[in-house]
Formats: C-alpha cells, sequence, structure tokens
C-alpha cells in the first residue's frame, strides 16, 4: 500500500487586495511531497515562491483550494490552530536566523519546546542533543552576538529540529553567509535529510537548489516545471 504524501496541495490560490485591485499571486497550482524528499522551491521576485512557502509553512491561508499536511486539511484554520501546527510540524530556518539577541544558544533552541509545554530538564536535555547533532556543544552558553554567522544559522537549525517536525522549511538558508559557510550549512542540511528529515529549501540560488533532489521552479504564480534533479550536489 502507497503511502500518503506528507504534503498534498490541491488548486491552491492565493490573491491579494490592492485597493480596489486584486492581484493573484498563485493560481490553482496542485502538487505533493512525500516523506523524506528534499525539494527546492525556486523562482524569480514576483513568482510567488515566498507566497507559497508562508502558506506550506502555516504562516497564511490560501483564497481557495486545498493544503494537507500529514493527513490533516490545514487551508481553512483559525490563527490559533495554525500556530499549534506551526509549532508541532514545521520547523524553520530563515536567512535572518531570527534568534533572541539575549538569549544564550540552549535557551534559543528550547524556545519551541516551552511553547509545546515540555518540562524544563527535558527541555534542556533536547536542546542540547540537538545542539550537538548541529556540532555546537561547545558554544550552548554563548550569545548570537558571540557566535560567527554559520554557528548562529546552525543554531537556527538546531531549533528547527527540536521538536522532531513533520518537514523542515529552509527560507533563503545561505543568504547571509560567505560561499564556505554556505558549503558547510548545506552539507548540515544533508546530512538532516539522510537522517529521514522532509526538506523544503526556498532559494532564487541555482548552486544551493541543486543540493534538492527535486526541483520546483516557479514563474507568474504557476509551476513552470518539476522534475527530478539529475545532478545533486552533495556534500557528505
Amino acid at each position: 500500500m502507497e503511502s500518503k504524501p506528507i504534503i498534498e496541495i490541491e488548486k491552491l490560490v492565493r490573491n491579494f487586495s490592492l485597493g480596489k485591485q486584486e492581484i493573484k499571486v498563485l493560481k490553482e497550482i496542485s502538487f505533493s511531497i512525500q516523506k523524506n524528499e528534499y525539494v527546492a522551491l525556486m523562482g524569480p521576485s514576483g513568482s510567488g515562491k515566498s507566497t507559497l512557502m508562508n502558506l506550506l509553512g502555516c504562516l497564511d491561508t490560501p483564497t481557495s483550494g486545498k493544503y494537507i499536511l500529514n493527513n490533516q486539511d490545514v487551508s481553512q484554520l483559525s490563527d490559533d490552530e495554525l500556530a499549534q501546527i506551526r509549532n508541532k510540524e514545521i520547523g524553520f530556518v530563515f536567512q535572518t536566523f531570527n534568534l533572541l539577541p539575549r538569549a544564550t544558544a540552549l535557551d534559543n533552541v528550547m524556545l519551541p519546546l516551552i511553547y509545546a509545554g515540555m518540562a524544563k530538564t527535558k527541555r534542556e536535555e533536547r536542546a542540547m542533543e540537538v545542539l550537538t547533532e548541529v556540532g555546537l556543544s561547545d558554544r550552548v552558553t554563548h550569545k548570537p552576538n558571540e557566535l560567527s554567522g554559520g554557528q548562529r544559522q546552525r543554531v537556527a537549525v538546531a531549533r528547527a529540529l527540536v521538536n522532531s517536525p513533520s518537514i523542515i522549511l529552509a527560507d533563503e538558508p545561505t543568504g547571509n553567509l560567505d560561499t564556505m559557510t554556505s558549503h558547510e550549512i548545506m552539507g548540515l542540511l544533508d546530512i538532516i535529510h539522510k537522517a529521514g528529515n522532509t526538506i523544503i529549501l526556498v532559494t532564487h540560488e541555482e548552486d544551493i537548489a541543486q543540493h534538492a533532489h527535486r526541483i520546483i521552479r516557479l514563474r507568474d504564480g504557476n509551476i513552470e516545471s518539476d522534475e527530478l534533479n539529475t545532478s545533486i550536489t552533495a556534500f557528505v
């Protein structure tokens, strides 16, 4: 029996109102993503990829169409329900790291577990575990301004992993990093994927997209192409 996709998108539409005009940003797009896939979403500015990422990350709801995440229709949920789904099902890695500046690496990584209601001892144990996984066991008491850009992004990756989410959503994860550090972070995402995680990578950089096993290209709110990547770049 074939397993159900972890993500199913059916005729997804997202319109925005600009005065009296309605702007159609996503135009009835459909696709599915299987568990443990590594997919890149690509497209030029204005293609709709950021809007799609917000929908996939449950940061927004569609105008129409369906979004099934882990067998649950999240298309029409309330803001509170979306927040619960985000904390449980999705690990975010952002270009700008989005770390709390006054908090240590350990405290930053524990944050999603506080929202999840986990006891303090277990929170610390789990946060230490993922910080060790990303190679930062010796930096747990450091604050973001005491870390390099690459280390800060590793903290962000650890925070994304800490709740054992269904998917990791990485939005331009190397956008603020130099080439060598970018390679390190992409190597880390390769390892995370090999460990069984589903990764969706949003990027406009072709060389970064080449790490993914499948590339979905958007243009003008439509899917221009959806193809398996036959020339995968990997560092592990």
